[in-house]
């Protein structure tokens, strides 16, 4: 019997940026109706989107797991510091874990929400796999209060968080340490962008 030997990957740091590239180069935008666009425009028009909500003192919410949960933290600081919108994340946590506590993990971000959130205000969900629950159901909210809500995901295309988005940022990759990074740099370009326009 032959045995089966696992190829592990290359890990250097040449071939991990050119992982990289292609994960980037990999990004897919669709709609509410999965209905793909163009990333470039895409990104331009969430530019506005965000200039608009600046402009009107709309509030933008990040939330995520873990990972993601550091990816949205760095995420609001620049959006706040750079892009001078009223950005937050929603990880205080004495409210955080009262709300966990008093109505499941799953629901912790979506009850949070409900109170802080509005009409005007923007919610970017972020879960590399895009199951997490508790990220679903802050979407599933922030959608019932009518405000905007933009999916950053990755793994399967089809992950259910990427159905819920007014916008939605898909990475083909497994790797959670790409998706993340991956994240990141897409919300720093936004930010850099936001930052750009704002100096014009």
């Amino acid at each position: 019997m032959t045995a089966v030997v696992k190829q592990l990957p290359e890990m250097s740091l040449r071939a991990r940026t050119t992982e990289f590239q292609g994960v980037i180069a990999s990004m897919e935008v669709t709609g509410r109706s999965g209905a793909r666009q163009d990333s470039q425009d895409a990104m331009s028009l969430l530019v506005q989107s965000l200039e608009k909500l600046r402009s009107r003192g709309g509030h933008l919410y990040l939330v995520g797991n873990g990972g993601s949960a550091g990816v949205a933290s760095h995420a609001a600081t620049d959006f706040l510091k750079c892009g001078k919108l009223r950005a937050a994340t929603l990880y205080d946590p004495s409210l955080l874990t009262c709300m966990s506590n008093d109505y499941g993990y799953d629901q912790a971000f979506a009850r949070i929400l409900a109170t802080v959130a509005g009409c005007d205000d923007v919610l970017f969900a972020i879960s590399s796999s895009g199951q997490s629950a508790n990220i679903r159901n802050a979407a599933l909210e922030m959608c019932k209060l009518g405000g905007n809500v933009v999916t950053l995901t990755g793994f399967r295309r089809d992950n259910p968080l990427r159905s819920l988005g007014d916008l939605n940022i898909w990475l083909d990759s497994d790797d959670y340490g790409m998706v993340e990074i991956g994240h990141q740099f897409v919300l720093h370009n936004l930010a850099d962008r936001i930052r750009l326009q704002a100096s014009q």
